[in-house]
């Protein structure tokens, strides 16, 4: 396989497009990405989505021509090849209704070779030895006419996916973890969040849990409110109020307009229009709601679990991480092991995370092993000798 050889193809109009379709449509793998931006709306403005296959490159024109017909192609039987594609399917649902079936991530799947999220163009250069030229990442892909760096960065970010996808899959084979990879690109795509629920916006904000309950009922009606306005108006949720905002109205309920206009991270911009009366009604709705009426993340979100229990199975996740030449965030994370220590459920039990990680794991906290260094400084995990070592100074608790 090498990259494609012909000049990408510009797609426009429908007639264009219609043909573009029944070429891919037969296709068993075709990689593709997007081009869009968010700085100035809730939904993302799709700008471009480029498209491989073959020997072949097309870029097509969101702007000029209606995309949805490409839904056949990607609600078809065929593998889209990508590569750190969570915002571009988020953005392909919006254009055409619909997102590939099956998914083969080179991000995700280079997490098995030891790579942690590697860029494109890290991987490309790793991989096949090619260094992708800089270009217009942060250009307007809006702005027409489309430049032509513009156009050399779109091809090159889709053109070596499909040999990406074939180095990637022979190491994989080689090392018998290609089955542990694409099962892991299925679960990302299966596991994609669902729509947003206002009355949850509030979650993002961060240690939630440390709040009292007065705040957490403000900070969940406003945080509603904003997300409501946020997405009726089209406008990034930083536009209608800051997360500084937010949390200082959460933190400090204000109960009229002056202290509203006080709160730190709120401006004339977040009160126009009326809005100060809205968000102080969601103020007071949010210090109306009964404990039962706090939507709280389930407890599987932040396990809690003994600190220095994480910290050791962490220790061993990295040694086993190391040993194995694997992403260790890939592997496991600090939620999952504490899910896992809290008997909750937890990703460590099941699939080929338990054989590698979730079953020596287990054995460790349920005291049957013991993690020791060895001499290179190694964590290895051993016999137990259940022979107790006392703490230094300690005193033996028999005597008299």
């Amino acid at each position: 396989m090498t990259p494609q050889t012909e000049p990408a193809t510009m797609v426009v109009d429908t007639a264009g497009l219609r043909s573009l379709v029944a070429d891919l449509v037969t296709e068993e793998f075709y990689g593709f990405d997007t081009e869009f931006h968010t700085e100035k709306t809730y939904v993302p403005d799709l700008a471009l989505i480029q498209i491989a296959w073959a020997d072949k490159v097309a870029l097509v024109d969101p702007l000029a021509v209606d995309p949805a017909p490409l839904a056949e192609v990607f609600g078809g039987p065929g593998t889209a090849v990508v590569h750190a594609a969570s915002q571009d399917l988020d953005v392909l649902m919006a254009a055409c209704g619909t997102v590939p079936a099956t998914v083969f991530d080179t991000q995700i799947v280079a997490g098995f070779l030891g790579m942690s999220s590697p860029s494109l163009s890290r991987l490309v250069d790793q991989m096949l030895g090619v260094s992708l030229p800089k270009a217009d990442r942060l250009s307007d892909w809006l702005e027409r006419p489309i430049s032509d760096r513009q156009v050399s960065y779109a091809v090159n970010d889709v053109a070596h996916l499909l040999e990406l996808r074939l180095v990637l899959t022979e190491r994989l084979r080689a090392l018998g973890r290609l089955d542990w990879a694409l099962d892991e690109c299925d679960q990302v795509l299966g596991d994609r969040a669902p729509a947003r629920v206002p009355e949850e916006a509030w979650w993002k904000l961060g240690d939630i849990r440390g709040m009292s309950r007065r705040s957490r009922g403000v900070a969940q009606e406003v945080a509603a409110w904003r997300e409501r306005t946020a997405a009726e108006t089209n406008r990034p949720r930083r536009m209608i109020l800051s997360d500084l905002g937010l949390m200082a109205i959460s933190q400090r309920p204000p109960r009229n307009g002056d202290e509203l206009r006080r709160a730190r991270g709120v401006d004339g911009r977040h009160l126009a229009q009326g809005r100060a009366a809205e968000i102080l009604a969601a103020v007071n709705r949010g210090l109306g709601l009964q404990p039962d009426q706090i939507r709280m993340p389930t407890e599987g979100r932040d396990a809690v679990a003994p600190a220095a229990a994480v910290a050791v199975c962490s220790g061993v996740v990295r040694q086993i991480a190391d040993d194995l030449d694997f992403d260790q965030g890939l592997l496991a994370t600090r939620a999952d092991i504490a899910q896992l220590l809290a008997a909750e459920p937890s990703r460590l039990d099941t699939g080929w995370r338990r054989t590698i990680v979730g079953d020596p794991l287990r054995r460790l906290i349920d005291g049957d092993v013991a993690a020791a260094f060895d001499r290179r400084g190694h964590l290895v995990i051993e016999e137990r000798s259940r022979r107790p070592v006392p703490p230094t100074g300690g005193h033996s608790s028999a005597g008299g």
